[in-house]
């Protein structure tokens, strides 16, 4: 809440992560003169990426909590009274309508932040905040199924929903509303709530097809043979989506682990997944980061341990140009020399995945083969604001490889670069086929769909 006259010299230490050391003293507005108010802010350090309005993140953790001293220091008094006369002047002579002061102030919240011109630092509702929030974590609210598009010939290779090019029931989650409510691998959703899909992308379908704990969704759907189509019913809970797909490939000997987000859920079940590899006697490995957008920075850091037994896994260089490494944790499941790794990476590779394959690239630990990242190497801390003022992202330093490389705006250039066709057939995959390659093995890669969580 703003005050209604510029607050006595005061602080604000901001709090941040502990992998990053506290940022300076910054004056905060807050309540009248004379009273001391605690308020609670939750820092959250991460490097994120803007695409196609969709959030990416690198990396985060959770700050620790601090009370905040309110106030404007006396030495940014005259900085910030054309700040005060602005507000007061709104406050007290707006004639245009009614004032809501929760807008006025995430509205000068969100002048500051664009001001910065940085396309990583922003302000977000709370709602906006919240939604962010879901992929990282690995949970989302929906309905629970894998969907993906089908062509009218039965292929996968359609993008825009309509009548060539349906959106598919992949497979229910287990325990999930949508197996509950009986839908089928094999069900064509031909509509959500009597509005057709038509005209949508499989993202946009998912957006339609999610909504909040407790809602409920129709889906209208053709099943198999039969003529008239089915509404079904569905209520939707918290869902806990796949991150980690793990299959031995090439006859046994090869074991293939694919990471789709960089949770700490994520990370452990990435070292399960190693140790049973390992355990079956394989010793050539994939790890497959293609696609993924990232997430925790400990998350990060904790795969490329499962194959880096020691040293530098990446670097944080802050706005004074003091640079902290963060070294490996010991007793990784495949830091064994006689382990063969290849990393998979794509252009949409960003951030915690780039942490992880430009450690691996530097150590000379894995051979990176695909097409080249997407080059997000700046950090990004998130600050909830207390009650419904949201909260903002502001970069705050760059991370480096081992090798103390700068990949922003460049990526992580593959070992191995794989030139991808733009008309692949459904099914072909040949950047695996090329890893394989690179382990000795014959090329074939897995068959299946791209899918996502709904």
């Amino acid at each position: 809440m703003l005050p209604s006259d510029p607050p006595p010299p005061t602080s604000l230490e901001v709090p941040v992560s502990p992998v990053l050391p506290p940022g300076p003293s910054t004056p905060s507005v807050a309540e009248p003169p004379g009273r001391r108010l605690p308020i609670l802010h939750i820092a959250i350090v991460l490097v994120a990426v803007m695409a196609g309005g969709a959030l990416f993140m690198s990396g985060y953790s959770m700050g620790r909590q601090g009370a905040v001293e309110p106030g404007t220091p006396v030495s940014e008094d005259e900085a910030f009274r054309p700040f005060w006369d602005t507000y007061h002047t709104i406050d007290e002579r707006y004639a245009g309508g009614e004032v809501d002061r929760d807008e006025l102030i995430q509205g000068a919240i969100r002048g500051m932040i664009e001001s910065l011109e940085d396309p990583y630092s922003s302000y977000m509702t709370s709602d906006e905040y919240r939604e962010s929030l879901e992929g990282i974590s690995g949970e989302f609210e929906g309905i629970g199924a894998e969907i993906a598009t089908q062509a009218a010939d039965g292929s996968q290779d359609c993008g825009t929903l309509g009548p060539d090019c349906r959106l598919v029931i992949v497979s229910p989650l287990a325990g999930s509303p949508a197996e509950e409510a009986g839908l089928l691998p094999g069900d064509l959703v031909l509509a959500t709530d009597g509005a057709t899909l038509d005209g949508l992308t499989v993202d946009e379908a998912r957006d339609r097809i999610r909504g909040p704990k407790g809602s409920v969704v129709t889906l209208t759907i053709q099943r198999g043979t039969e003529t008239t189509p089915r509404e079904i019913r569905i209520t939707r809970d918290v869902i806990q989506q796949e991150e980690v797909v793990s299959e031995a490939l090439a006859a046994g000997s090869v074991g293939y682990v694919r990471l789709n987000g960089f949770s700490d859920r994520g990370a452990d079940e990435v070292e399960a997944a190693l140790r049973a590899h390992i355990e079956a006697g394989r010793t050539k490995i994939i790890l497959d980061l293609r696609g993924n957008p990232g997430g925790y920075v400990t998350a990060a850091r904790d795969v490329a341990s499962q194959f880096i037994a020691e040293g530098v896994i990446f670097y944080e260089e802050d706005a004074d140009g003091d640079q902290e490494p963060t070294d490996a944790v010991t007793g990784g499941a495949a830091t064994d020399p006689a382990i063969q790794v290849v990393c998979l990476i794509d252009g949409g590779s960003a951030s915690a995945s780039e942490i992880v394959a430009g450690a691996l690239q530097d150590t000379g630990r894995a051979t990176i083969v695909g097409v080249t990242s997407f080059g997000k190497g700046t950090v990004q801390q998130w600050q909830e604001l207390t009650g419904e003022g949201g909260a903002f992202r502001l970069t705050i330093a760059r991370w480096l490889t081992p090798d103390k490389r700068w990949i922003h705006d460049v990526g992580i250039v593959p070992d191995v670069q794989v030139a991808v066709p733009d008309d692949v057939p459904a099914g072909a995959d040949p950047i695996l086929d090329r890893a394989l390659e690179v382990l000795g093995e014959s090329a074939g890669g897995r068959q299946g769909r791209e899918h996502v969580a709904a």
